[in-house]
């Protein structure tokens, strides 16, 4: 049996390879085609190898640790850590002193939801968060958009309504209760003008106390809103409004249909912290009306009714819980806000990992 020569098989085999493997003959005579590159003639080559589909996340989950790590311990030490304490506490009549012995269960948590002078003091807050809202968001919006045009002295302005916001509670909160006494300067000043008949207790009068103590909030807080809303305000394009007024809008008009729609996170986020300090709300509180006055004259707030029937009282145990409570409260607040108000805000901020 003869092989059987083609003399146009060299110009078949491949182009990007230096020396074709030469063809050879079946049992047949028939031709027979060189195995591929990297297989073998036994059809056991090797298949090229895959990689690994998490290869190098271990280093990059060792940045993220080692970066997140100390800000993880602070948080464990002084949040997670004194709200277990606390928690554990409140299910003690504890002095505050040597271990705590004398369990109670929920005896000190069934107090705090019966009484009425915490309920009276939730009120006081739930009534401060909505007029703090009503009354510091459209005010600290109206001073954004005056002082980011171009005034004289501007800056200066800008400074003196800041002022208020880094200076101590305790110097606003003496310098206020001064002032607003009976016989204080505002009283004084009224009856130098001749409204003495709009003198009062200013402090002290229940139905007067807690719009006092708006107005010394909204003053001290205000300017803290502002700075926020200029910072929003300055990353706003101006090309948006210049297009708008070109096309024939008013000043007001660019305000409401944009300038206002695209402030919406900043003012959100404005309104957020503005609720959980409101919650909060107590060195002011106790600094001008103390213990006593505050829950005659209708201010006392969940913070003051804490210090006031827990440490003062020396029953560490039922402040303790009553410290757990607000934070619970607290904590559902802004979780139903992050989900129903700030969701879309950070929906875009969330990315998910590459695959």
């Amino acid at each position: 049996m003869t092989t059987l020569h083609d003399d146009r098989l060299p110009a078949r085999a491949s182009a990007g390879s230096a020396t074709a493997a030469p063809a050879t003959t079946a049992g047949d005579g028939a031709l027979q085609a060189p195995p591929p590159a990297g297989v073998s003639g036994s059809g056991t080559g090797t298949a090229p190898s895959r990689p690994r589909k998490h290869q190098g996340r271990w280093p990059q989950r060792a940045e993220l640790l080692l970066l997140i790590g100390p800000a993880l311990v602070v948080f464990v030490a002084f949040v997670i850590f004194p709200v277990a304490m606390a928690a554990y506490y409140g299910f003690f009549s504890w002095s505050g002193y040597g271990p705590a012995t004398d369990f109670v269960g929920l005896r000190n948590y069934i107090t705090i939801l019966t009484d009425p002078a915490f309920h009276e003091a939730l009120g006081h807050n739930a009534f401060i968060v909505v007029m703090s809202l009503v009354l510091q968001g459209p005010l600290a919006l109206g001073l954004a958009l005056l002082l980011n045009r171009k005034l004289r002295f501007q800056s200066l302005i800008r400074v003196l309504i800041f002022v208020p916001y880094v200076i101590s509670e305790v110097v606003v909160g003496l310098g206020w209760s001064l002032m607003l006494q009976s016989t204080g300067a505002l009283n004084g000043l009224l009856d130098k003008v001749g409204l003495g008949a709009l003198a009062t207790d200013w402090l002290s009068d229940p139905s007067i106390a807690i719009w006092t103590l708006l107005v010394i909030i909204t003053w001290k807080y205000v300017g803290f809103a502002v700075i926020l809303f200029l910072a929003g305000l300055q990353g706003i394009p101006e090309e948006l409004s210049e297009a708008a007024a070109i096309d024939g809008a008013s000043y007001w008009q660019i305000q409401r249909h944009i300038v206002l729609p695209l402030m919406g996170p900043t003012i959100r986020i404005w309104a957020f912290l503005s609720i959980i300090g409101s919650l909060q709300l107590f060195d002011l509180v106790w600094i001008i009306w103390g213990q006593y006055v505050a829950s005659t004259a209708g201010t006392s707030t969940m913070a003051t009714y804490m210090v006031a029937n827990g440490r003062n009282a020396g029953s560490y145990g039922y402040g303790s819980a009553v410290a757990l409570v607000i934070f619970l409260i607290s904590l559902v607040i802004a979780l139903l806000y992050q989900r129903f108000v700030l969701r879309r805000d950070t929906a875009g901020a969330i990315t998910g990992g590459t695959h």
